[in-house]
């Protein structure tokens, strides 16, 4: 392993190939682990990001290394560095419920181009442990990102009223189970119907409030359609 490592910092076509290996090999796992889970960038994604970053960084290091050190190595990669962010932004949509997806994805785009810029200067060992911690993140931290939201006492529903009578019924019965509204967002039914949609901020005390709060809302006959973002 050391040996290899060792070819990877030096410049020769064997670093070149161990070092295209490496970032091909980092944008494939993040890019499984993202296209499992069904988000907007998956495997090709991933892998281009990484092996791309890693040419740039090799050009870098080719420039500096022919033309007498007249350039800076580390400008080409600068520019990948906030190049990815756009393409990072095409996988931030927000739904209709006005909710965030594709921030994960983004970071993790960004993340896969440092990955391959290290892979590409010879940063071989730096890279694998960054990627190490990455996966980590992306696995473990979800089902903290679960937990902390399943212990959280502050959340926020999604509704669809049939008319404004029946939004004006359902604000009226949240007064009287005392339940606290920290925002509230009405739309008109696009269709040109009568109905109504709601995003409604609710504060509970005790966590376990949650559950009666729901099933409270499921026997309301003013509430067509409801659930938890």
């Amino acid at each position: 392993m050391v040996e290899f490592l060792s070819i990877a910092k030096g410049w020769s076509i064997e670093a070149i190939v161990f070092r295209m290996v490496s970032a091909l090999l980092m944008g494939l796992v993040i890019g499984v682990d993202r296209g499992i889970k069904r988000r907007g960038a998956g495997v090709k994604t991933h892998v281009l990001v990484c092996i791309g970053s890693a040419l740039v960084m090799m050009t870098g290091e080719y420039i500096y290394l022919n033309f007498d050190g007249n350039t800076d190595i580390a400008r080409i990669g600068a520019q990948v560095i906030s190049g990815v962010g756009f393409l990072g932004v095409g996988t931030i949509i927000v739904t209709g419920k006005n909710q965030v997806r594709g921030l994960t994805t983004a970071a993790g785009l960004w993340a896969c181009a440092c990955l391959g810029l290290a892979a590409g200067i010879g940063f071989v060992e730096g890279a694998f442990v960054t990627l190490i911690l990455v996966m980590l993140t992306l696995e473990l931290l979800t089902k903290m990102d679960v937990w902390l939201h399943a212990c959280a006492k502050i959340f926020d529903l999604y509704l669809e009223f049939p008319n404004n009578q029946c939004a004006v019924q359902f604000r009226s019965e949240l007064k009287k189970m005392d339940v606290k509204v920290r925002n509230s967002i009405w739309n008109s039914d696009k269709s040109g119907g009568e109905g109504l949609n709601a995003i409604v901020g609710i504060e509970v005390y005790d966590r376990k409030q949650r559950n009666e709060i729901f099933d409270a809302i499921r026997k309301m006959d003013c509430v067509e359609f409801f659930e938890e973002l």
